[in-house]
């Protein structure tokens, strides 16, 4: 797997102090996506174990509320086995932090036994996730007033409940 960034100290993809990785590859190649370069899987730089370790790291102060997962795509079946693995690892050494991912699929349509990219690591993933912030880009319904999302169409939920958050 291939990620385009890290953030240490990010304060626009969820709340609070976050460690964000935007990881590579990205087959929606929604008009108007503010980050088209990480649509290429083999963009930015390799995931090693060494920028596991520092985002490890990053976690650690109090003052970083959680980690925000972002792309590209995360959901992409070529990222799904290494990021369940990252996300089992922040979970178990941070359970105090929440987890937000972005992705341009449906968690209720694509994410489900049976959707576009449901895998083996899906179910998995999705347990380490507290927000997942559902659906495409849609630049015709790009609303800048919207609290971390970009378009109306998109969802923020909580997924141990199930509430839209947000709206």
């Amino acid at each position: 797997m291939y990620y385009g960034n890290v953030k240490a100290c990010d304060i626009a993809n969820g709340p609070g102090v976050r460690v964000s990785l935007f990881v590579s590859g990205c087959r929606h190649h929604c008009k108007g996506c503010f980050n088209r370069e990480t649509w290429a899987f083999d963009y930015g730089s390799e995931f090693t174990d060494a920028v596991r370790e520092q985002i490890l790291t990053d976690l650690q102060p109090s003052y970083v509320q959680g980690f925000s997962l972002l792309g590209g795509e995360p959901f992409e079946p070529e990222n799904q086995r290494e990021l369940v693995g990252l996300l089992r690892e922040i979970k178990a050494q941070f359970p105090e932090k929440d987890v937000w991912c972005y992705t341009g699929y449906l968690y209720d349509v694509d994410l489900q036994e049976g959707g576009r990219v449901y895998g083996k690591d899906t179910e998995e993933m999705l347990s380490y996730i507290d927000v997942l912030v559902d659906g495409p880009f849609v630049e015709a319904e790009k609303d800048l007033s919207l609290v971390f999302r970009g378009s109306r169409n998109q969802r923020v939920i909580e997924l141990k409940t199930g509430k839209y958050l947000y709206t």
